[in-house]
């Protein structure tokens, strides 16, 4: 009987020398069985890896407020593996070009402004066609005023 409502969806991606295969199961049977508020479905996703000859297997739980019909399991893969787009675009950039994990700044509040900063750094670089943040950062060591200008008026002339 549970095995009817279980709802099953898998990816497979290769590249970078790796294989990934990603299998999520979901059921909607435990709604209204916690006090969790809003939630429709619980997942189960587990991730099998073969990274040059080396594998690994991990299973992850996750909860949704996504219903079945908003998000079944092939949606609801897909928003997990987007998931790690925004670590590889926002917070691995931020470490990498400019160095947040080295950054010693602990006043409260300090860190989540600076944070911000930097979001609104590559948020700018991008918007005027910067692909590379390396280049974006000595593209406005070199000219600072194009910088104050962006920031001013949203364009560089």
């Amino acid at each position: 009987m549970w095995q009817r409502e279980v709802d099953r969806a898998c990816s497979v991606h290769k590249g970078h020398g790796r294989r990934e295969e990603r299998c999520l199961e979901s059921t909607e049977r435990l709604e209204g069985y916690t006090d969790w508020p809003g939630l429709k479905q619980v997942c189960r996703i587990r991730r099998s890896r073969v990274d040059r000859g080396k594998e690994s297997t991990t299973t992850l739980y996750a909860i949704t407020s996504l219903s079945r019909q908003r998000a079944d399991a092939r949606k609801l893969l897909a928003l997990n593996r987007s998931h790690w787009a925004i670590e590889n675009r926002l917070h691995c950039v931020r470490d990498l070009a400019l160095e947040e994990d080295r950054c010693r700044v602990r006043a409260p509040n300090a860190a989540q402004a600076l944070a911000a900063l930097r979001n609104t750094a590559l948020t700018l670089a991008r918007r005027i066609g910067f692909t590379n943040t390396v280049e974006a950062l000595e593209h406005f060591a070199e000219q600072r005023a194009d910088l104050l200008h962006l920031i001013r008026y949203g364009i560089i002339e």
